[in-house]
């Protein structure tokens, strides 16, 4: 069974974010119940204190399905919740009537008034702030920020408030339901933001895979374009040579076995040079593609020295892990290692944002196993806890030559004469 954290550890950056959104919102919600329902079920007089803590309970419930549906309206998941999102304004403002209407009739004295006021400007602040959720277009949200504090103070004039205090409600009002409403809207823009970028760096690793495939189709289409061109000519030429029964016909086809012959080892140089990896030439490589990619990339140690049969194995080794950790999980960070350990050399490359359910092998893995054993080389790909996932990658260097015996040298006549 998944536990909470493995389930937090499987999503990715921006559906963390939006999770982290979403019970903002519900934390909102509770803070409405628990700040402001309790404080003032406990200083306003019965009946009225059930009905103000029912009246905020069912608000903030209210606020937290509209903001619900309203993310997943700004992600495109569905459409714009109108009906939510009227039945809040009524309900808001109902609500808000009511409490200033407790406030300035009801009965329990200061106290009771200071907390259906505190009510009243609660509720308006937390309901603008989710309506806003399900409004794009800002001139709307700084009229519905507007039309909350002004109908705040008209209203506060036909239940017998006087000019300051009116003046002094409307001011409240709009400070917070202007700051609630613009913090909601950063928050979507903030949401946006992580999900264009996440897409970004997955347009960017496709991209260098197009970009590659794209070189190689170039290179091959410069080797064999004008030999293929010459090839389909001479073979021409030498059919219609051999139909005349012209002995040139011999000669023009030695000239394309000869061609062919040219093609096949300029294309095996080719696929040569794609095939066999530079372990310098991948580790600069990897790390200019992954800080592209937006993770931050930390190479050490140096290939300088090492046996090219051992360079072109670890190189392998670099662009697999390379492409795993741009394609697999949802990496921030990457650490490689190369270090020289008791004869043997160490390719490390450990990366965070793998779950901790991360398969182990697949068809890259075992191509690098087999590439590998060619040089008796071993690979070892696991999670190494705390969502990091670390392949390692070891191989014996050579021993070194023999230093040449050294022959004794033979004293001469003049020294062995007496």
């Amino acid at each position: 069974m998944s536990t909470p954290r493995a389930w937090w550890r499987g999503k990715t950056t921006p559906a963390k974010v939006e999770t982290y959104t979403r019970w903002s919102f519900h934390f909102f919600g509770l803070i409405e119940i628990s700040a402001i329902g309790l404080v003032a079920f406990g200083s306003v007089p019965e009946p009225f204190s059930v009905l103000v803590l029912v009246a905020v309970c069912a608000h903030a419930a209210l606020c937290m399905a509209t903001a619900s549906q309203a993310l997943d309206w700004t992600r495109g998941r569905r459409e714009q919740p109108i009906r939510m999102l009227g039945a809040l304004g009524a309900a808001t403002a109902l609500i808000g009537i009511g409490a200033l209407l407790l406030a300035s009739h009801g009965p329990g004295g200061t106290d009771a008034a200071g907390a259906a006021g505190t009510v009243f400007v609660a509720v308006l602040g937390f309901g603008a702030g989710t309506m806003a959720l399900g409004i794009r277009n800002r001139r709307r949200m700084l009229s519905m920020v507007a039309g909350f504090a002004v109908g705040a103070g008209s209203v506060s004039f036909p239940l017998g408030l006087s000019g300051p205090v009116a003046l002094a409600t409307a001011i409240a009002v709009l400070v917070t339901t202007g700051f609630l409403a613009f913090s909601s809207a950063f928050s979507v823009w903030l949401l946006d933001a992580v999900y264009t970028l996440d897409e970004a760096r997955e347009t960017r690793a496709r991209l260098a895979v197009a970009e590659e495939r794209l070189r190689f189709g170039r290179d091959l289409h410069d080797v064999m374009g004008r030999n293929l061109a010459v090839i389909a000519l001479k073979s021409e030429l030498a059919v219609q040579l051999a139909r005349r029964e012209r002995p040139e016909a011999v000669e023009q086809m030695i000239e394309v076995q000869r061609i062919a012959r040219e093609s096949q080892r300029e294309v095996r140089e080719v696929v040569r040079g794609y095939r066999e990896a530079d372990l310098g030439t991948e580790l600069a490589g990897a790390q200019g593609v992954l800080t592209a990619a937006g993770i931050d990339c930390e190479v050490s140690g140096s290939a300088a020295g090492l046996p090219a049969p051992v360079q072109s194995a670890l190189g392998w080794v670099v662009r697999e892990a390379t492409t795993n950790v741009l394609r697999h999980g949802n990496a921030a960070r990457c650490v490689v290692t190369l270090r020289t350990v008791e004869g043997h050399v160490v390719l490390t490359v450990e990366n965070d944002g793998v779950p901790d359910s991360a398969p182990g092998g697949g068809s890259g893995l075992a191509g690098l196993r087999e590439r590998l054993s060619v040089v008796d080389g071993t690979l070892r790909a696991a999670p190494s806890g705390e969502g990091l996932f670390r392949l390692t990658a070891r191989i014996p260097l050579p021993a070194p030559p023999a230093p040449p015996l050294s022959t004794p040298v033979l004293p001469s006549v003049s020294e062995v004469t007496p």
